[in-house]
């Protein structure tokens, strides 16, 4: 199929996007990589009367590394956070789940910002977000404001973003000195996307586990900080029996999905198995 008539404008500039956005009206949609909403358009599951291409817009593509927090701009590829080095130092997670992500034309033009944006729970990205105690920065017309992954993202496919504003930038939080990160999912053979993911940061000290954030994508209608499985993990012994007996609560703080690629009871089953892939590999 073929999406529906619609007008298309370029915007240079943040502050122009959201002149552009306000002229527009709630009929105009954003377009970065176009991965996420090219799809839909094609199904005419979105109709947009106007689409504002931020693709010239070079500030959102920076990636800026300070001490405590690795600020990723919105229009950032996939492939570009899977070369840079200093994220590869920084925040390994957010590149090996970027190497997750679908195929290598997906991930040549898809964007992180894009996939925060787009709040796809089967999506990869959010899960990192979570792992990593992200902060979404926005331009509103009112000005810049910030959000947890938690106020941000607030169902499946929708979120708080204010009307006429933008996704500029992802600060992701570095991990504490010496933690251990990994990132595993069961995908859909078709489309790459994730049918249960886990993202996972450990720190061992002394031979106890003291620090862990656990987050599951995939699983339910919008991925989830899996604070069980934490409660469950810190203060522990750090071995495989520890581990077990964590990622036996994986599922308890979402509500698994029911569809054509798996029943709740199998989701709930992967995310235990793939909790514990991910979490042996941070021990």
């Amino acid at each position: 199929m073929i999406p529906s008539a619609f007008a298309y404008e370029r915007a240079e500039s943040v502050d122009h996007a959201i002149r552009l956005l306000q002229t527009a009206g709630s009929d105009a949609k954003l377009i970065a990589g176009g991965h996420s909403l090219l799809p839909v358009m094609k199904l005419r599951l979105a109709t947009p009367q106007t689409i504002v291409d931020l693709g010239r817009i070079e500030e959102l593509k920076k990636i800026v590394v300070g001490v405590d927090e690795v600020v990723i701009g919105a229009l950032a590829t996939y492939a570009r956070v899977i070369r840079d080095p200093q994220v590869l130092e920084k925040i390994p997670l957010l590149a090996e789940a970027s190497r997750a992500v679908g195929d290598i034309q997906v991930r040549n033009r898809g964007t992180i910002g894009g996939s925060i944006a787009h709040a796809d729970p089967a999506a990869d990205v959010p899960a990192v977000a979570i792992a990593l105690d992200a902060r979404i920065h926005v331009a509103t017309p009112d000005g810049p404001a910030s959000f947890t992954m938690d106020e941000f993202v607030i169902g499946p496919l929708t979120t708080s973003l204010p009307e006429n504003s933008l996704v500029t930038s992802i600060a992701f939080a570095v991990p504490p000195a010496g933690a251990r990160t990994a990132y595993e999912k069961f995908s859909h053979p078709a489309s790459g996307y994730a049918v249960a993911g886990v993202a996972a940061v450990l720190r061992v000290t002394e031979g106890l586990i003291d620090y862990a954030r656990v987050a599951i994508t995939g699983a339910g209608d919008l991925a989830y900080r899996a604070h069980a499985v934490e409660r469950a993990l810190l203060g522990r012994p750090a071995t495989d029996e520890t581990v077990r007996a964590a990622a036996a609560f994986a599922a308890q703080d979402g509500e698994m999905a029911e569809d054509l690629f798996a029943s709740a009871t199998y989701r709930a089953h992967l995310c235990q198995v793939y909790a514990q892939r991910a979490l042996r590999r941070c021990l």
